[in-house]
């Protein structure tokens, strides 16, 4: 009888079949070398091209959410999950085994409800991005912030609060860190930053020009209720074409 997986990998994705493949060669090389059982769960969010395909031939486990939100996407895997720990990763990240073990090692140490991890970009061709990235990293450690690449707690945190809010169509990660950081002071536990980092793509660079992400900062900082709107969210939700 097989046992049910300890750690549960929740990977969102929406047309990733370019980047899907990396991130669950990366990924599985990283599970391969724990001892905990795990699973890998990939949430189709209306995809159009072979994102579900590709998972499906990974052998990992498939849900389809209709809805293009990311909250609810993420909470679609959670919700067939059955690991006792969960982890969220985007489809263009790439957790290492240094990474994973700090993560359940944390998880393990009964202390720990959730966390997040240092963020590291593969390239970021302006020095405005390295700077945000850093200006980033500096804020999330200090006020115990998850990127949205990496999030992972333990089954009953997630549940005692709800989950991703699914009110906003993105910032779901700050929320819930937030929630989990409260709900963790009143269990005796706490949402850490890990200090190990985790690998993610630096493509909104790319795709987005400098003066583009300062007024999504900006935006975020100053008009958070903005984040409710799909159409005012249009920086996670829009690529270029071709």
């Amino acid at each position: 009888m097989v046992s049910a997986p300890r750690l549960s990998v929740i990977i969102p994705a929406w047309n990733e079949a370019e980047w899907l493949p990396r991130t669950l060669a990366a990924t599985q090389q990283a599970l391969a070398s724990i001892q905990h059982t795990s699973e890998i769960i990939v949430v189709d969010n209306a995809s159009t091209d072979a994102t579900a395909r590709i998972a499906q031939q990974a052998g990992c486990r498939v849900v389809f959410e209709p809805e293009r939100r990311i909250s609810r996407a993420r909470n679609a895997g959670a919700e067939i999950a059955n690991g006792d720990y969960l982890l969220f990763v985007d489809a263009d990240t790439w957790p290492d085994a240094d990474l994973i073990r700090a993560t359940l090692d944390a998880l393990d140490s009964g202390t720990v409800c959730g966390g997040g991890a240092r963020v590291a970009f593969d390239h970021l061709t302006h020095r405005i991005y390295r700077w945000g990235a850093a200006a980033w990293n500096a804020l999330s450690a200090r006020l115990g912030l998850a990127a949205g690449c990496y999030v992972f707690c333990t089954r009953e945190a997630f549940e005692a609060v709800g989950g991703f809010s699914e009110r906003v169509y993105a910032g779901e990660e700050v929320f819930l860190s937030r929630a989990m950081a409260r709900w963790g002071h009143h269990h005796e536990q706490r949402f850490q930053m890990l200090e190990t980092p985790v690998m993610t793509s630096g493509r909104k660079a790319d795709w987005f020009g400098p003066a583009q992400h300062i007024l999504v900062v900006l935006q975020a900082l100053l008009l958070p209720w903005s984040l409710r709107s799909r159409r005012l969210a249009w920086f996670w939700y829009t690529r270029p074409k071709g």
